[in-house]
């Protein structure tokens, strides 16, 4: 009767702690170079401008079995935008676009996560020149596994396009330039 008991309460603790499992954190590898957060405008309507910010930082976790457990969290200097041009990259951390210097940090906090077929559709708010807005990234999961060093890894890349005056950003670069699309390459190391 006594090994029937605890038969049954290892059972029913096992089940429970299965349950409430938590999704595995990841630190994104910036450090190693395989991350990236990269966005792209229309110049006149004729071309597009590419660039990236260079200094940023963050954190995810990722349940591949129950993605509500999921969770985003990124923060970015935007002083470090980089078009390849010196001059339009000061032009961009001035008062009439980024103000970096009354809003050094934008910063991507999770709300939900989704699953879309393959995509995961990841809410949250986007806070950038001191406004917050919510927008929504279209996640897809590149891959996942054991790395040669003994760690795990697993690599998401996810986009979104917003508006610059959505985030007070009024400056008139005609029409073709009103949004501006985000490209985000990331992978993480699990913790």
């Amino acid at each position: 009767m006594l090994k029937k008991t605890v038969l049954a309460l290892t059972t029913c603790a096992l089940l429970a702690t299965a349950g409430t499992a938590a999704a595995a954190d990841f630190k994104i590898d910036k450090e190693g170079q395989h991350a990236f957060v990269h966005f792209r405008i229309k110049h006149l309507g004729y071309s597009w401008l590419y660039g990236s910010f260079k200094d940023f930082d963050g954190t995810f976790s990722y349940d591949d079995k129950d993605p509500t457990k999921d969770k985003v969290n990124v923060t970015i200097n935007t002083a470090s935008v980089d078009t390849n041009h010196a001059e339009r990259d000061k032009h961009l951390r001035s008062e009439h676009f980024l103000n970096t210097a009354k809003y050094p940090k934008a910063t991507f906090v999770s709300s939900s996560v989704t699953k879309d077929g393959d995509e995961l559709d990841i809410n949250g708010n986007l806070t950038l020149n001191g406004v917050t807005k919510p927008v929504k990234l279209e996640a897809k999961l590149i891959g996942e596994g054991k790395d040669p060093w003994g760690g795990y890894r697993a690599g998401f890349e996810a986009e979104t396009t917003v508006a610059l005056k959505d985030f007070n950003i009024t400056t008139d670069l005609g029409p073709a330039s009103q949004n501006v699309d985000l490209i985000i390459s990331v992978e993480g190391v699990r913790q």
